[in-house]
Formats: structure tokens, C-alpha cells, sequence
């Protein structure tokens, strides 16, 4: 069944947690959409079920018994009379069935279409799709197997290192990094078997590895009726564990002829697979080199640099995409101004927060689900907030963000406050010149405090 489509919908059901849910609910009650949270057992307390006009219990805590039930969300929805879901990041928000599961019940679900998810969501795919509109990929393999002798062969064609990934696969899981002939065999069977965990999908794939690039990636936002606007890039490359810590809009090591090259490319593919709503294509880059990694067909936690320096609410163009099919914005007509930066405030113990004071000012924002004596539980991602700054460049922008994170105060838990401090005012930073493997070669630096 086609998605439904109308003028205007009422309600939409949040099918997500934590600090994208409010930002979801937010934007929506700007909207005048009402919204409706769900909820496991341990997020009752949540400042997103307490800011949705209505509420449901979907499961106990393990989100595999909650948050991961299609059913149970699909029901919710059903039974609070929405016409829209939105998936929000993590969780069902690539997850074709899923997308298909939402249509199939006559609900509007917003993000593309489950054939294109399920297309983007396969990485070896992908990367063909992605050849075929002239974006320059990563030297690498097709599906590949620990007991077919051609794989050793294909990997010493490319050279070591290189890298195993899950082609289902995102956020580190079902990836490993291979230097030896000798040792491929092992790693890929574990890959495999992390992959078919993770994902329950084992196929993985071989690239060439890259030792110390710059991870890069275009938001993409677009109507499915050939509108596609690209508003600029973010650097994602201080990482730890495949994990990002800090991003920044627009990208210290990106060039005016390096972004309209990834424009060039992306723009055209986006289009042929009438692409809706929110999208993310990522790259790694090496000086003036860029090589197509992967796309990510939904909202990432990093949008809000983004909005910052193309002054768009990505949500809002989101919801309006996929319940409309049109924007507001002109494609064509996208500034880019200033310069952001987000720095992602992990916990390192679950607890409750006794006192949470938090940064303001001019061209500071926090997005988050904390307040005074919530609770964060242990039985999910360990990101419970985002401390983002926007000014005129990247110095003051630095110095914006070190004045943010010296008034954020968050006591009763632990937190990388202090580490995202360090981090951004460490001399290789500030310069701007690093690559992916930089935070994990000082991070033994970061820990001693030095």
C-alpha cells in the first residue's frame, strides 16, 4: 500500500528516545502537529513522554522487547489515530520492513521509500549505486566468504590493511581491520558472525584500508519530486571506536572543488531514486581526494551544524517532504554562512542527575533529554545530550564551545565534559589538521589529562 497522502496531518507517532525525540516533538508543536511518545518501562520519566500530548508503554527495558517491536509501535500508532511515524535515528529508522510495515497499515512513514532504504542499507550496493553516478569509491570487493580461496586473492590485489565491513552493518559493529594475509580468514568469519548479531544479516565485504582520513558527509535533504538540496558538509573525523565524538559544519579540510564535486555526484543519484525526506552521504577524504563510503536514508544525530549554517530546520523540511511532498526551501538558493560545532556529551555511568546547569547565550544550543532529577538508565546508547555553538568561523566558534563546556554543569552521573574540553582545545585540533586515527593515538594523552 502507497503511503497516504494529504494537505496537512494532525498527529504523528515518535517511534524513538531520548534527546531525538524531543527534538522531534519540538519541531512538531511548532508545526501545530500533536505528537505521541512511546515509552519502555525505564524511560516513564522521560522529558519526551512528559512534552508528547500523549503516551504509550511499548515494552519492558531492553529495546529489543520495546523500542525494536514493530508491532508494538505500529499498534500504538493504530490505537492513538496517527497518520504519520517517525522513526527518528537508530533503532527502526533504516529498517525497511519496518518502513514497509508503517504503509502497509496506512500510515505515512517519514523517511524514503523501503525499496530505497533497503538498497542504501546494503553497503555493497550502495557503493555500485553510488559508482554509477561517477562518485569515486573505495578500492574494494564485493560479498565475500572466509572459505573461498578468490578472497585472499581479491584482498592482496587491494594491499594491506584492510578493512572488513558489515554490509548491513553501520556504527562499528561487524567491522574489523585486517594488516596480515594470514590473519583475513579469522577476522572475517568473526565480522560475519558480529554482523549476523547485529543485523541478522553475516554478509560483509572487503575495502581497501585508509589509514588516516578525514570522515566527511553531505545532508541531503529532498522531496521525491526531483527537488534535492545539499546544505553543505560536516566533519565527522574525531572518533573513537568508529563512534563520533565532535562534528563541525563546514569541514576544515574540504575544498570549494571537493564540495561541488560530492554535490555533483550525490545530487543526480538522490534524484533517479526520487529520494524523500532526510539523507546523509558519507565519504572519507585524503588531501583532495574523496571516496563514496556510504548513505545513511534518515535524520543523523549530527544535524544540528547543519541547521545552523544553512539555517534550515532539517525536521520540519523532513515532516513537509514526506506528508507533502514539497519543502519550503529552493534547492537553488541555499546560503551557507558561519561555522558549528557539536560536541556529544556521553554518560559513563547510568543514575540520576542531583544538578544540571545549563551554557546560553548567543549561538548556543543544547539538545537533550535531561532536567533536574531524571534518571538515565543503563540499557541504551550512552549520548544524552548535544552542545552545539554557531559564530562567524571556526575561531570563535572554538572559543564558543570552550565557554559552553566550562558553564555545562551535569553532576550525579559521569560524563566526557572535561574530555570534550581537552579535546577542542588540543593544539592539532584547533589547527585543524588531523585525521580519523588522530583521538586514538593521543587518547591515552587525553585520559592522563596532559
Amino acid at each position: 500500500m502507497a503511503d497516504k497522502k494529504q494537505t496537512k496531518v494532525k498527529r504523528i507517532l515518535v517511534a524513538n528516545r531520548g534527546e531525538i525525540a524531543v527534538r522531534i516533538i519540538r519541531t512538531c508543536r511548532e508545526m501545530g502537529i500533536e505528537t505521541v511518545a512511546v515509552y519502555s518501562t525505564a524511560d516513564i520519566d522521560n522529558l519526551h513522554v512528559r512534552l508528547a500530548d500523549k503516551a504509550v508503554c511499548i515494552g519492558p527495558p531492553p529495546s529489543s522487547k520495546s523500542y525494536l517491536v514493530m508491532q508494538n509501535i505500529i499498534m500504538a500508532a493504530l490505537h492513538t489515530h496517527c497518520e504519520a511515524v517517525h522513526p527518528g535515528v537508530g533503532f527502526l529508522s533504516e529498517n525497511a520492513s519496518f518502513a514497509r510495515l508503517v504503509r502497509d497499515n496506512g500510515l505515512i512513514f517519514i523517511g524514503p521509500d523501503p525499496d530505497v532504504i533497503e538498497l542504501l542499507g546494503d553497503k555493497v550496493k550502495a557503493r555500485q549505486t553510488a559508482a554509477k553516478y561517477g562518485l569515486p569509491v573505495t578500492p574494494g570487493t564485493g560479498a565475500v566468504d572466509s572459505k573461498d580461496p578468490k578472497t585472499i586473492e581479491e584482498a592482496k590485489k587491494l594491499g594491506f590493511p584492510v578493512i572488513i565491513k558489515a554490509a548491513a552493518g553501520g556504527g562499528g559493529k561487524g567491522m574489523r581491520i585486517v594488516r596480515k594475509e594470514e590473519e583475513l580468514a579469522e577476522n572475517i568469519s568473526i565480522a560475519s558472525r558480529e554482523a549476523e548479531s547485529n543485523f541478522a544479516d553475516g554478509t560483509v565485504f572487503i575495502e581497501k584500508y585508509l589509514e588516516n582520513p578525514r570522515h566527511v558527509e553531505l545532508q541531503i535533504l529532498a522531496d521525491g519530486n526531483g527537488n534535492v538540496a545539499v546544505l553543505g558538509e560536516r566533519d565527522c573525523t574525531v572518533q573513537k571506536n568508529h563512534q563520533k565524538l565532535i562534528e563541525e559544519s563546514p569541514s576544515p579540510g574540504v575544498t570549494d572543488k571537493m564540495r561541488n564535486a560530492m554535490a555533483a555526484g550525490a545530487v543526480p543519484m538522490f534524484k533517479e531514486l526520487k529520494y524523500r525526506g532526510a539523507g546523509t552521504i558519507e565519504f572519507l577524504a585524503e588531501g583532495e581526494n574523496f571516496y563514496f563510503m556510504e548513505v545513511n536514508a534518515r535524520v543523523q544525530v549530527e544535524h544540528p551544524v547543519s541547521e545552523y549554517v544553512a539555517g534550515v530546520d532539517i525536521i520540519r523540511q523532513q515532516i513537509l517532504a514526506c506528508t507533502q511532498g514539497k519543502m519550503e526551501i529552493d534547492p537553488n538558493a541555499v546560503k551557507l554562512s558561519g561555522w558549528s560545532i557539536e560536541c556529544r556529551i556521553n554518560a559513563h555511568t547510568p543514575g540520576t542527575l542531583t544538578r544540571l546547569e545549563i551554557p546560553g547565550g548567543p549561538g548556543v544550543r543544547f539538545d537533550s533529554f535531561l532536567y533536574n532529577g531524571c534518571t538515565v538508565p543503563p540499557h541504551y546508547d550512552s549520548m544524552i545530550a548535544k552542545l552545539i555553538v554557531y559564530d562567524v568561523d571556526r575561531k570563535h566558534a572554538l572559543a564558543k564551545m570552550d565557554r559552553a563546556l566550562r558553564e555545562l554543569v551535569v553532576e550525579g552521573i559521569k560524563t566526557n565534559i572535561e574530555r570534550q574540553r581537552w579535546i577542542i582545545n588540543h593544539p592539532v585540533f584547533y589547527n585543524g589538521v588531523f585525521g580519523t586515527s588522530w583521538y586514538a593515538n593521543i587518547e591515552k594523552e587525553v585520559e592522563n589529562g596532559r
